[in-house]
């Protein structure tokens, strides 16, 4: 139903939320991340990229999450509520995303008020086995609630 792009405030609430590390580190939870927020097989220890190499992998990313939003969405969004779901889908991941009771909520009704807590069930991360909540995730849902009702 929906045939949008992420816009340049949604690209840079992305940059802001994800920041830019040139040099591979691990984040939060121990995935290997690189750039803006990429992850994947083509991380690997020691890697060193440059930024204009971190941008075209943050737009190689967006395709993606673009892709999935605009395929799982069935009712028409606000340009604000699809940046805030392309940066949902890609901190959480498409299926994840895909299998959220948030999407369904905003299949239903994208506006309904229920769906800004939706946003604060994925907060959870996995660390030393344990599953708990990271302050950083609370912090960024909110944020992207903020903007998804903006």
């Amino acid at each position: 139903m929906n045939n949008l792009q992420i816009s340049p405030n949604g690209i840079d609430f992305i940059k802001n939320e994800e920041g830019c590390k040139l040099k591979a580190y691990r984040d939060v939870v121990g995935v290997w991340t690189i750039g803006i927020g990429h992850t994947g097989f083509d991380v690997t220890p020691g890697k060193v990229i440059t930024y204009a190499e971190a941008l075209r992998l943050l737009d190689n990313d967006l395709d993606k999450f673009e892709a999935a939003v605009n395929r799982h969405v069935t009712k028409p969004l606000t340009q604000h509520q699809f940046d805030s779901l392309v940066s949902l889908s890609f901190n959480i991941g498409v299926s994840a995303f895909a299998g959220s009771t948030l999407l369904k909520l905003v299949n239903i009704n994208p506006n309904n008020s229920s769906i800004r807590a939706q946003f604060m069930r994925w907060t959870k991360g996995t660390v030393n086995g344990k599953k708990i909540d990271l302050t950083v995730l609370v912090a960024r849902r909110k944020r992207e609630a903020d903007l998804y009702f903006r």
